[in-house]
């Protein structure tokens, strides 16, 4: 019996599950954005007291590693390695495009060959895309993509359906004009369905280091400067 403990908290949603071979025993989930830094040890703790009263053994503790926010993903991890390290048990990363191809394959029922392109909105026009196979293997590696009608056009020849899920499909939407793509923007990734992922990530024994692991950006972060920097520089100058 292996029982994992998943956070999720790549984008607006905050989520946190607690699953055993197949099985989600607790749940927790936030759609309202911003509150990871409030509400995520909450969940953490409801978890695992839901462990203890039953007297059952964790045995991984699983974390959404990107892309995706940059202050989510960075919480996340930050309690996931807390957590691993507190309680003796390995720690798995999960990647979030990965895990939104698993959301979209079980959200509707497919005729024919189908690819998916997960998409993570990366602001402007730009997403965070894969595109991956119906098991799993990816055409196309996790990568910043700015988005225009060529993009995406050698999965759209007709052949296959591309399926397009995660917060950044409505801005592919708007671009991508195939009958052959089907959207699904009302996706988004939350830990009860990482359980899959995470269950053969811990049969394979597939763990990422507790102390030196990092959140998978794809690109690098861009702080915004403060006001008072900025007036500063202009004085300087």
């Amino acid at each position: 019996m292996a029982t994992i403990l998943n956070i999720e908290t790549s984008t607006e949603v905050c989520s946190v599950a607690l699953t055993s071979d197949g099985e989600v025993l607790e749940h927790h989930e936030n759609y309202d954005g911003q509150t990871h830094s409030t509400l995520l040890s909450a969940y953490v703790r409801d978890a695992l007291h839901y462990l203890r009263s039953r007297e059952l053994q964790l045995d991984a503790v699983a974390v959404s590693i990107g892309p995706g926010s940059y202050t989510g993903l960075r919480i996340g991890l930050s309690e996931a390695k807390g957590l691993a390290f507190g309680l003796g048990v390995p720690l798995i990363g999960v990647g979030t495009l990965k895990l939104l191809a698993v959301q979209a394959m079980f959200a509707e029922f497919y005729d024919g060959e189908v690819l998916f392109a997960p998409m993570i909105d990366a602001r402007r026009m730009e997403v965070y895309t894969a595109v991956y196979t119906s098991a799993l293997q990816p055409l196309l590696e996790p990568q910043p993509m700015v988005l225009d009608e060529g993009g995406l056009a050698q999965w759209l020849d007709g052949s296959r359906t591309l399926v397009v899920a995660g917060n950044g499909a409505a801005k592919a939407q708007t671009v991508i004009r195939s009958p052959h793509a089907v959207f699904l923007p009302e996706l988004k990734p939350v830990a009860v369905s990482m359980m899959a992922l995470a269950e053969k990530a811990l049969r394979e024994q597939d763990f990422i280091d507790v102390a030196y692991s990092t959140p998978v950006y794809l690109k690098e972060y861009e702080a915004k400067k403060s006001k008072n920097k900025v007036l500063a520089n202009s004085l300087k100058a």
